[in-house]
């Protein structure tokens, strides 16, 4: 099978294309390296099976060309973190919206499958702390910038769900909870890599808010199995799925974590949104997933604990540190 993974040089995606390649499929990545990095497609790259191009997914002509060379499509390009949306809202929505109609204009009109990547931020600033797939969105006001996002991703949800339901194009959308592990970097908000990237180096690990929000977090090769798993069950098309870990933490008590198994020696510092987003920021006080709906169809399990999660990816930053010194 040829697959084309979009965002394929990104955290997730280049996770998801070094599985796929394990798998013995032929492997299509486009990237233009915005917030993706060569280096984590880099070892990957003598594979006779693995093509990498550079370009955007709004690059209309590109696109075509490779969803007519492959099977199945992993969309997973895509505005990523908090920071980097608010600080690029016109290309976030361009690449949330228009990207993704290009993707499925092009899967319908060629007949493949599609796998979408859309985000817990769908649910917006709903006061569950546990949420379903079938849960309400409430959302803020068009004058919070953050909320654009959340509604760019639905309207990619929407957009999916409308070419499945009166063109039957077979899609399955995958809604993601905090993913860590190797290659995530901190510098678009993320908060694991953040904390791991401060407490390595000594400086102070910062807290936005109270840090009494909670949050779960899911290791990377749990994540990738599942979507791998939904894209190969045909029970999953035409579906939305929750994906990611069900262990609930406050990032107070993350920070600390990580603060204890880096043995370091940083301190905990509070830093309110304003000082760090500007005024108006809101977040959410919980985002759990319920993951019944996937766990019934393909079994899913996350393997993978909190503190083996947060060993693995500081291990991975202790190294890549270790390189940056040497270099």
């Amino acid at each position: 099978m040829v697959a084309l993974v979009t965002g394929g040089a990104g955290f997730i995606g280049s996770h998801v294309a070094e599985q796929l390649l394990k798998m013995g499929n032929r492997v299509l990545v486009v990237d233009d390296l915005s917030t993706g990095k060569r280096e984590n497609i880099s070892h990957l790259e003598g594979d006779e099976k693995f093509s990498f191009i550079q370009g955007t997914i709004l690059n209309e002509p590109l696109i075509e060309r490779l969803v007519e060379e492959c099977d199945i499509i992993y969309h997973l390009a895509a505005a990523v973190g908090v920071e980097f949306i608010i600080g690029n809202p016109i290309r976030s929505i361009e690449i949330n919206v228009l990207g993704t109609e290009i993707v499925l204009r092009l899967a319908e009109k060629n007949k493949k499958k599609v796998i979408i990547t859309s985000s817990s931020e769908i649910y917006g600033k709903n006061q569950k702390e546990v949420f379903t797939e079938s849960d309400g969105r409430v959302l803020g006001t068009t004058l919070t910038h953050r909320w654009s996002y959340s509604c760019s991703k639905a309207l990619g949800e929407f957009l999916a769900l409308a070419y499945w339901r009166e063109k039957c194009l077979p899609v399955i959308i995958v809604r993601l909870f905090n993913t860590c592990g190797p290659r995530q970097r901190g510098n678009y908000g993320m908060v694991v890599p953040r904390f791991i990237e401060q407490a390595i180096s000594g400086k102070p690990i910062t807290i936005y808010g109270d840090g009494n929000q909670t949050r779960s977090f899911a290791y990377i090769s749990d994540v990738v199995n599942g979507m791998v798993s939904l894209a190969n069950h045909p029970g999953a098309v035409g579906e939305i799925f929750n994906l990611g870990g069900e262990q609930e933490i406050t990032i107070s008590d993350l920070a600390k974590k990580v603060k204890r198994l880096t043995k370091s020696n940083s301190e905990i510092v509070y830093l309110s949104y304003e000082e760090v987003y500007g005024e108006g920021f809101e977040d959410m006080r919980h985002r759990i997933p319920d993951t019944t709906k996937i766990r019934n169809l393909i079994g899913y399990l996350p393997r993978v604990g909190l503190d083996d999660t947060l060993k693995k990816t500081i291990e991975y930053h202790r190294n890549k540190k270790k390189v940056e010194i040497y270099l």
